[in-house]
C-alpha cells in the first residue's frame, strides 16, 4: 500500500493530508486524488486550467488539496450532477480530460463497489479493506475522456451591482432582488431572539378599564361587525368616551381599551395611522391617490383616472417582506375605472419600530408600485387578411369584433382594408394606413403555418422590426406584436373569430397604455393565460390572463 502515490505523497502521507485538511480521510476523496493527478497530467505544463467537479462529496477537496483551483478563487466549479468525474480544461480555449468513475471497472474491487453503489450500510463496510482498494486500484477504475467544455456554461459570473439592503444594511449583489437573500427567508437560522418583541409597542401605553375610560380619548380606531350588514369604525382615533359608550363598547367585546396619553408617542415608535400614510405615498404612482382618511390603520389607494393598472410585483413582494407592514393590490394589467379601489395598505401592530417603517419606505425609493396608465385614444387601420375574402367568397366577420373593441377602449377606426393573402398587397395596404397618420395597426388572420399565410412576410416588407411572434396566451398562441417606426402592429389570429375572449384582450390595452412588451413580457403572461373557455364569458372577472 506505502508504493501507491498521489501526486509527490505517498498514499499513506495523502492520507494525512486529508485527515487535516478535510477532518477525516474520506474514501472520495482519497479516490479523488488518483483522478485529480491523473487529470493534471493530460494538461500540458504552464497552461493555465480550470476544474469542474461533478458531485459536491469530497471530490471538491480534492481539487482544491491538489490544484489551485478553489471555489472561493473561482476556478473550480461544482456541477452537483450526483456523478463522481472531474474535468481539467484550459481556461482559454476549453480543452480538457474528464476523468470518471466507471461501475463496470469497480468489478475486482468488491469494498470499493459496495462502498460507491451503497450497497451496504456504511456501518457494515469494511472501511481498511476500502482503504487497501483505493490505494491499489487508483485510477484503474475510472474512464479517461478528451473534452472541450464550454466556457460560457460554467464562467463565473460577476457580482454585478452591489446595494446595501434596506431590511439589513448588509451589502449584497442586487439581481438577487429588491432585499439580500438573507432577507428573502433563505438564511438557515433566525437572529432575532424574540421576533414577536417588535410589536409590543411604547412601553407606556395606557390600557383602562371601560369603565374608568369615560372622558378619555381612544388612541385607535375601533371596528364594529354586523356579520353580513356592516363593518366600520364604531369609534375613531381621538374620540373623546361618554358614559354611554361604555355599554357599546362591552357589547363589542372590548372590555380594556388604549387611551390617548402625551407620554404614548414614545420616540422610536410610530402610530398604525401614521405609518399607513408613508406607506400609501410611497407605494402610489402615477394615476393614484388615496381614498379618503385612514381609518382602522388602513390607507386605501384608488385610481385617479380610467386606465390599465400596473403593479411592480418585485418592488411589492420586497415591501411585503418586511415585518410588520403590508401592501395587497389588485391584480396586474387590470383595466380599472376613476376612483376604484386597487390597493391598501396598513403596518400591522398598533405601533410600528421606526426602524421598519425606515426598511419598508426605502424599498419604496427607487419606485412606486401602483401606477394607473391612461390608454391613448389610437387611430387604428384594420387590415384583414385572406384571398377568400378579398375574392367575396365570404364575408368579413372579422371587423366587427375589432371595431367593437376599439370603440369600448375609446379608440378611432382609421378605416378597415380587406387585402388577398399576397406579401406584396399586405406591405401595400400597411403602408397606406401608415400614410394616413395611424398609429396602430391591426392585421387578423395569415398567421398560421400554412404556406398561403403570408402576412408576417407582408409585414416585414412593409418595415416591421421587433417582431414577436407567438405568445404563451390561449386562445392567442398565433399572436404578433411588432413595430415599424413608431406606428404599433398587433397581428390578430384566426382564433379571434371564434372565442370571445383572447390575446387580443391582454394585449390591446397595455399597448395602448404606452407598454413596451419584450419577450419576458409576453413569457409572464404564461401563468393564467389559458382561457377556461366558460359558455357564459365572464371576463374580465375571471382568472384569464392574471
Amino acid at each position: 500500500m506505502n508504493q501507491a502515490t498521489v501526486g509527490t505523497d505517498t498514499f499513506d502521507e495523502f492520507v494525512e493530508r486529508a485527515r487535516q485538511f478535510h477532518g477525516y480521510p474520506a474514501p472520495g476523496l482519497l479516490l479523488g486524488g488518483f483522478m485529480v493527478e491523473e487529470a493534471k497530467s493530460h494538461i500540458p505544463e504552464g497552461v493555465l486550467f480550470d476544474a469542474i467537479a461533478e458531485t459536491a462529496w469530497c471530490l471538491p477537496d480534492a481539487v482544491q488539496m491538489l490544484t489551485p483551483c478553489t471555489v472561493g478563487n473561482g476556478w473550480l466549479k461544482v456541477l452537483n450532477l450526483g456523478i463522481y468525474a472531474v474535468t481539467l480544461y484550459d481556461k482559454s480555449n476549453g480543452i480538457g480530460v474528464r476523468v470518471a468513475v466507471d461501475e463496470k471497472l469497480l468489478s475486482r474491487w468488491s469494498e470499493m463497489h459496495t462502498w460507491l453503489m451503497k450497497t451496504k450500510p456504511k456501518r457494515e463496510q469494511d472501511s481498511v479493506l476500502l482503504r487497501q482498494q483505493i490505494a491499489q486500484a487508483g485510477i484503474n477504475v475510472c474512464r479517461i475522456t478528451p473534452v472541450n467544455v464550454q466556457t460560457q456554461a460554467v464562467a463565473r459570473k460577476g457580482k454585478g451591482r452591489i446595494a446595501s439592503c434596506p431590511l439589513c444594511n448588509q451589502p449584497y449583489p442586487l439581481d438577487h432582488g429588491r432585499i439580500c437573500r438573507f432577507c428573502q427567508g433563505e438564511a438557515p437560522y433566525d437572529i432575532t431572539p424574540n421576533p414577536g418583541s417588535a410589536f409590543d409597542g411604547p412601553a407606556d401605553l395606557t390600557v383602562l378599564p371601560v369603565d374608568e375610560a369615560v372622558g378619555q380619548a381612544a388612541l385607535h380606531d375601533m371596528t364594529r361587525i354586523d356579520p353580513g350588514v356592516e363593518k366600520g369604525p364604531a369609534f375613531t382615533r381621538g374620540q373623546v368616551l361618554s358614559a354611554g359608550d361604555v355599554c357599546r363598547l362591552q357589547q363589542m367585546g372590548k372590555n380594556h381599551i388604549y387611551v390617548e396619553r402625551t407620554t404614548a408617542a414614545s420616540e422610536g415608535w410610530v402610530h398604525e395611522d401614521d405609518a399607513a400614510r408613508a406607506f400609501a405615498l410611497g407605494l402610489s404612482g402615477t394615476g393614484v391617490e388615496l381614498m379618503g382618511d385612514i381609518r382602522e390603520g388602513k390607507a386605501n389607494l384608488v385610481a385617479a383616472c380610467d386606465g390599465l393598472l400596473q403593479i411592480n410585483t418585485d418592488i411589492l413582494e420586497a415591501f411585503n417582506m418586511v415585518s410588520g407592514v403590508m401592501a395587497a393590490t389588485r391584480h396586474d394589467g387590470l383595466l380599472v375605472k376613476q376612483g376604484a379601489r386597487i390597493g391598501a395598505t396598513r403596518a400591522i401592530p398598533l405601533y410600528l419600530p421606526e426602524s421598519a417603517l425606515g426598511q419598508a419606505t426605502r424599498i419604496l425609493d427607487d419606485s412606486p408600485v401602483l401606477n394607473v396608465l391612461p390608454l391613448r385614444p389610437a387611430q387604428v387601420g384594420i387590415l384583414v387578411t385572406g384571398t377568400e375574402v378579398a375574392n367575396g367568397l365570404i364575408e368579413d366577420k372579422f371587423e366587427p369584433v375589432i371595431s367593437n373593441k376599439l370603440e369600448a377602449l375609446g379608440c378611432t377606426a382609421g378605416g378597415t382594408t380587406v387585402v388577398p393573402d399576397d406579401r406584396s398587397a399586405v406591405c401595400e395596404g400597411i403602408q397606406k394606413f401608415i400614410a394616413t397618420g395611424c398609429d396602430l395597426i391591426i392585421t387578423t388572420a395569415g398567421l398560421s403555418v400554412d404556406p398561403d399565410d403570408v402576412t408576417r412576410q407582408g409585414l416585414v416588407d412593409a418595415g416591421a422590426e421587433d417582431v414577436l411572434y407567438g405568445a404563451p396566451i390561449l386562445p392567442g398562441a398565433m399572436t404578433l406584436l411588432a413595430k415599424i417606426g413608431e406606428v404599433q402592429v398587433l397581428g390578430v389570429p384566426a382564433c379571434a373569430l371564434f372565442y370571445k375572449t383572447t390575446s387580443l384582450d391582454l394585449l390591446l390595452p397595455r399597448l395602448l397604455a404606452g407598454c413596451e412588451l419584450n419577450r419576458r413580457d409576453l413569457a409572464r403572461l404564461g401563468h393564467g393565460g389559458m382561457c377556461s373557455e366558460c359558455k357564459t364569458c365572464t371576463f374580465p372577472k375571471c382568472p384569464f390572463g392574471k
